[in-house]
């Protein structure tokens, strides 16, 4: 039970069944894979239903590629997907590398191919310029990384954990990253 916005199923429950009202997971539950989330038939997952999951009601033995407005505005701001853009970005943060090698490396992680020069370069204009703007703003960096209940990792500077946040959406919002090439 991933998150959802809240009162969800109001409209849709029984006030007897169980499930009338949604309760959300916590701790790793939380961050199953989208094949194990409980799904009420009448009210199925926002996100899904954005991303033209079948209904259900009949077998599917293909889903239909799509790529909308709406979906961008899931994935760029959905708390479970910011909160993977942070999750990435730790990972990314974690390593031992130049700011060069680190967005070459998120490129191929999301991509499974390597990045252009010109691809790179547009990367790093993207991170100097939120670097420039969490930096200047400290609310607004602790309150991207605070999205989502896991916490960001402990000594890791919210700027710069916010800035690469920013660059880890882009790139895992890529066309390429998304839809199968």
């Amino acid at each position: 039970k991933p998150y959802q916005p809240s009162g969800i199923w109001k409209a849709v429950g029984y006030t007897s069944s169980n499930t009338a009202n949604f309760t959300q997971d916590s701790g790793d539950a939380l961050y199953r894979r989208s094949l194990y989330t409980f799904w009420k038939r009448t009210a199925p997952p926002p996100s899904l239903s954005t991303f033209d999951a079948p209904s259900r009601e009949e077998c599917c033995v293909r889903r239909e590629r799509t790529n909308t407005p709406l979906q961008a505005l899931v994935l760029l701001n959905d708390v479970q997907h910011v909160e993977a853009a942070r999750a990435f970005a730790e990972r990314l943060l974690g390593t031992d590398e130049s700011e060069e090698a680190r967005l070459a490396r998120a490129f191929r992680m999301a991509t499974s191919r390597q990045a252009t020069g010109e691809e790179v370069v547009i990367l790093a204009s993207l991170l100097e310029a939120q670097l420039e703007v969490y930096t200047q703003d400290p609310a607004a960096a602790k309150a991207l990384i605070e999205v989502g209940d896991s916490a960001p990792r402990d000594g890791v500077d919210a700027s710069a954990l916010a800035a690469w946040t920013v660059v880890s959406s882009a790139v895992l919002n890529l066309h390429e990253a998304i839809t199968k090439g």
